[in-house]
């Protein structure tokens, strides 16, 4: 009642930002998407509202941009002197820089306008931090998006984050709020029940205690998935996923620290014929994990048969196939002591990261299945999907390097950049963190091209990478058992929220 009520085009959109922030917009999918579209379609004919009001403009590109419409970045020339310079009448209007600040993680490649704007903004934003702290709410959410923009952030977590937040907002809406925190619990009711299927999956499959070696980390395999797959109503997307999520985190472990190169040549044969009568080839060890995951994959497989009635078992194939291929070329280069180029490097390792097999489980689950998009994913692997992967490899390697150096490992993107072209480890870096912006600006750019996917897939392509940046943000969230880790596991799915009284 409140979307079609509400008259004002900006508050409207001030609305869908919220529900959107609450985690609530699932709820209302159809009335957002025709507001947006009307708004579209009128905004050029409808200026007004928006006039001179950098908040209402950078609100609007955001929501439209994120949600797939083109909007050009000229519609800020007239905050500017010049491409490099806000105007300076616009230095307090600290709620509409905070906005631009937000709408400039949506830029394409080749966007000079809001790339400036971006970094005078930051500038801005941090001074206001230093002196200002009257506006408690305000000042919150300007802290947040310096530490790391919506654009980036994982849904699920903003929204836990959010809901406490609004709650100081002497401009909430009680109501919402009531809703946000009824809804918030009982996904988390639903997160338990997936989670409670896949936890048993995993005790009766073994993987975790035989492989003492390897890391058992089913509950951070789980965060992966709910921060992905955010809709309640895809609970088999989640568990398929955690499985495959488990299973690729045991293998890489083979691969990385405990099998022999002989033994990983031989595995990786075997993955590629895809035999079970083929496992008498395998040392024991192997021959438990490759029973389970051709088991598992089956599994699922069927799953795609009967609900959509197509074999995808070759298709998997592949894509197994070519992540333990991937992996055996960095076994290769561990074991000659070889160090790659940078680009050398990503040409593998985005493979081997896992998260071209992790989406590719996800349009089986959650997409209406097409011969394009099978296509797409197995022979060209669709940009959106590389660019995500891509984001989890060097998220990963930003925060994981040092430590799996030392437990034994390949260099990473950081150190063949810095062996490459002879910078310091922090420059090096940097130039890691600058490859993560650019590659945002071509998913930001593929999410509005025309894909055979579903808008849903392309929402999740981009989750995965948005975990990537959570799970990786302060070290190795994945690989090592850490405080931040276990209250993010806590706050998502075992601690509820209390009504306000």
């Amino acid at each position: 009642m409140m979307l079609g009520n509400v008259v004002d085009p900006l508050e409207k959109l001030e609305l869908i930002d919220t529900l959107q922030r609450l985690g609530l917009s699932y709820h209302f999918d159809a009335e957002i998407n025709k507001t947006l579209k009307n708004i579209s379609t009128d905004r050029i004919n409808s200026v007004a509202w928006k006039k001179d009001n950098l908040y209402a403009t950078a609100l609007e590109f955001r929501l439209l941009r994120q949600n797939g419409y083109k909007v050009d970045q000229d519609v800020f020339t007239c905050f500017m002197d010049d491409v490099r310079n806000i105007k300076s009448s616009l230095n307090q209007d600290f709620k509409g820089l905070l906005s631009l600040y937000e709408a400039s993680y949506l830029i394409l490649e080749g966007e000079t306008i809001l790339e400036n704007a971006r970094e005078l903004v930051a500038k801005l934003l941090k001074q206001y931090l230093k002196e200002n702290n009257d506006h408690q709410y305000l000042w919150m959410l300007v802290d947040h998006a310096l530490e790391l923009p919506l654009h980036w952030r994982m849904p699920r977590l903003e929204a836990r984050w959010f809901i406490d937040v609004y709650e100081k907002n002497k401009d909430k809406n009680p109501i919402i709020l009531e809703l946000a925190i009824l809804d918030y619990n009982i996904v988390q009711s639903i997160h338990q029940e997936d989670l409670r299927y896949v936890s048993t999956w995993w005790e009766e499959l073994g993987l975790g205690k035989r492989f003492n070696f390897a890391r058992d980390r089913l509950m951070e395999n789980f965060l992966w998935s709910a921060g992905m797959i955010i809709a309640p109503e895809d609970g088999k997307s989640r568990i398929f996923h955690t499985m495959v999520n488990a299973l690729i985190t045991v293998i890489d472990d083979v691969y990385d620290v405990y099998g022999t190169l002989d033994e990983l040549e031989l595995f990786t044969d075997v993955v590629e014929r895809w035999d079970i009568n083929e496992i008498h080839r395998l040392p024991d060890y192997m021959k438990i994990y490759y029973h389970a995951l051709y088991n598992s994959v089956h599994e699922m497989a069927f799953d795609t048969l009967k609900e959509q009635g197509i074999d995808v078992i070759p298709f998997l194939k592949k894509l197994w196939t070519d992540l333990c291929k991937a992996y055996l070329v960095e076994a290769k280069w561990y074991y000659t002591g070889y160090t790659p180029t940078l680009q050398e490097y990503i040409d593998n390792a985005w493979i081997s990261v896992g998260g071209s097999l992790m989406l590719a489980h996800s349009y089986l689950v959650t997409d209406h299945i097409t011969e394009e998009g099978l296509h797409n994913i197995q022979e060209n692997y669709s940009d959106i999907i590389y660019g995500s992967s891509l984001i989890i490899r060097l998220t990963n390697d930003l925060g994981t390097s040092p430590h799996e150096l030392k437990r034994g490992d390949i260099p990473k993107s950081v150190q063949c950049y810095k062996y490459e072209s002879g910078v310091s480890e922090e420059e090096a870096r940097e130039h890691i963190r600058k490859l993560i912006d650019a590659t945002w600006k071509k998913i930001n750019e593929d999410q509005m091209a025309k894909l055979p996917f579903s808008r849903k897939l392309i929402e999740i392509s981009k989750n995965i990478a948005r975990v990537s940046l959570l799970m990786y943000q302060n070290g190795d969230g994945h690989g090592i058992e850490d405080k931040e880790t276990k209250d993010r596991v806590l706050s998502l799915f075992v601690n509820p929220i209390s009504l306000p009284k």
